[in-house]
C-alpha cells in the first residue's frame, strides 16, 4: 500500500521552524502564499526564491480567504500559479465556490473560469506539475463537509475540463479536497475515484486529528 506524500505549509515566519523540525523526514513543507514578483521593493510580500531559499517546495495559491479578503481575481491567481513555478516551487491551486453561487448552480461555472485563466495564462502543460484543490467556500471552517457525492461531481468535473485541453495532465493530476475534513469522514472522501487527498485546515492543528486523516490517504 502506497505512503500518503504529506505536505506542511505554515504561515511565512514559522517556515524556518518547521524545515529545522522536518528536515531528514518524508513530510515536505511550502508557503501559504506568495508574491507575483520575483524581487523588487514589495516591503512585506514574500517571493518565490525566498520561498526556495528556506526549502520549500509547494506554495498554495488562490485560497479562498485570499480570493476574498484580500480581492485576489483569477488573473492575480494566475500570475501566482506561473511565478510560484517559475520560482522551482509546485503551486497548490485551489478553486471554489461561495454558497450563494452553489445555490445558484454556478459551480461549474465558477470553478471553470478560475481553472481556464490559469490554463491560458501558464498553458495546459503546467498544470501536470501543479496541485488542484478543491474547497467549496461554503464548507471552509464551517463544520459543514460536501458529501462524498457532492465532492466527487466537482472532482470529476475538474477533471474533465482539464482532459478537454489534455486528457494525459487531466489523468495525472492531483486534485485535493478541501471543507472541513476530519479524521470521522476522510476516508469516505479519499475513497472517491477522482479525489486524491485533502487540504487540511482547522484539523491539522490537533495531532491525532490529522494523523488519522494521513492514514486515509494511503
Amino acid at each position: 500500500m502506497a505512503r500518503a506524500k504529506v505536505v506542511v505549509c505554515p504561515p511565512s515566519i514559522l517556515i524556518p521552524l518547521a524545515a529545522r523540525e522536518l528536515a531528514g523526514t518524508t513530510v515536505a513543507w511550502g508557503g501559504q502564499n506568495l508574491d507575483t514578483h520575483k524581487s523588487g521593493a514589495y516591503t512585506g510580500e514574500v517571493s518565490g526564491p525566498m520561498l526556495k531559499d528556506f526549502g520549500c517546495t509547494y506554495v498554495i495559491v488562490g485560497h479562498s480567504e485570499r480570493r476574498s479578503l484580500y480581492g485576489e481575481t483569477d488573473q492575480v491567481v494566475a500570475e501566482k500559479f506561473k511565478a510560484a513555478q517559475d520560482a522551482g516551487l509546485v503551486p497548490i491551486l485551489c478553486v471554489g465556490e461561495l454558497l450563494a453561487e452553489r445555490e445558484a448552480n454556478h459551480t461549474e461555472q465558477v470553478v471553470a473560469r478560475q481553472l481556464d485563466a490559469v490554463v491560458k495564462l501558464a498553458g495546459i502543460a503546467a498544470v501536470a506539475n501543479s496541485v488542484i484543490a478543491y474547497e467549496p467556500v461554503w464548507a471552509i471552517g464551517t463544520g459543514k463537509t460536501a458529501s462524498p457525492q457532492q465532492a466527487q461531481d466537482v472532482h470529476r468535473f475538474i477533471r474533465a475540463r482539464l482532459a478537454a485541453s489534455d486528457a494525459k495532465v487531466a489523468a495525472g493530476v492531483r486534485i485535493l479536497y478541501g471543507g472541513s475534513v476530519k479524521g470521522s469522514n476522510a476516508e469516505e472522501l479519499f475513497g472517491q475515484v477522482d479525489i486524491d487527498g485533502g487540504l487540511i485546515g482547522g484539523a491539522s492543528l490537533v495531532a491525532e486529528e490529522f494523523l488519522t486523516i494521513c492514514r486515509a490517504a494511503r
